[in-house]
C-alpha cells in the first residue's frame, strides 16, 4: 500500500494526492516533481482517481488529441470516473520537463498496449504547467500518435 517513495518530502506530497487526499502545496519548481507529476496523472486515470486528477488538472484546461479534438477538464474528468472504460496498459518513456519560474513543461512518449494483440501505439505528449497555490497544474496538453512504422526513439 501506498507509493514507493526514497524519502524526498514532496514526492510524499504527490504518493498522498494519488490516494486521494487534497491537493499538495509547496512542490518544488523542479523537474523531478513535473517527472513525478506525469506518472502520478498516468495512475489516477488507471485507478478512476478523480480526486488526485482533479488536483493535476486546472479549471482551464485543454488538451488537443491526436485526432485534433479539444478536450476539456471536465470531459477528461467524466472519462476518468467512468469505470466502465477499461484503460490500456500505458508505459511513460523518455520524458523530460522543463521549468522556466512558475511555468514549465514536460514532454514524454506513451506507449499504449491493448489485450487484443495489435501493435502497440505510441504518442508523443507535451504538457504546460503553470506554478500556482503552491502546486503545479497542468493547463494544457498536446498528443501526437506516432505512423506505424517510425522508430519511438526519433524526435
Amino acid at each position: 500500500m501506498g507509493c514507493p517513495v526514497k524519502s524526498v518530502f514532496p514526492l510524499l506530497l504527490l504518493c498522498s494526492l494519488a490516494h486521494g487526499a487534497v491537493c499538495p502545496t509547496g512542490q518544488l519548481k523542479d523537474e523531478a516533481a513535473l517527472v513525478q507529476i506525469e506518472h502520478v496523472w498516468l495512475r489516477a486515470v488507471e485507478q478512476h482517481d478523480m480526486a488526485a486528477l482533479g488536483c493535476i488538472l486546472a479549471d482551464e484546461f485543454e488538451e488537443a488529441d491526436f485526432a485534433g479534438s479539444l478536450i476539456e477538464r471536465s470531459a477528461m474528468l467524466a472519462s476518468a470516473a467512468n469505470r466502465g472504460n477499461v484503460q490500456p496498459a500505458v508505459e511513460l518513456s523518455d520524458l523530460h520537463a522543463h521549468v522556466y519560474g512558475d511555468f514549465a513543461y514536460a514532454r514524454g512518449l506513451a506507449v499504449i498496449r491493448s489485450d487484443d494483440g495489435k501493435h502497440p501505439l505510441k504518442s508523443r505528449f507535451t504538457d504546460i504547467f503553470i506554478y500556482r497555490d503552491g502546486r503545479w497544474q497542468c493547463v494544457a496538453g498536446h498528443e501526437s500518435h506516432f505512423p506505424e512504422n517510425r522508430l519511438a526513439g526519433t524526435h
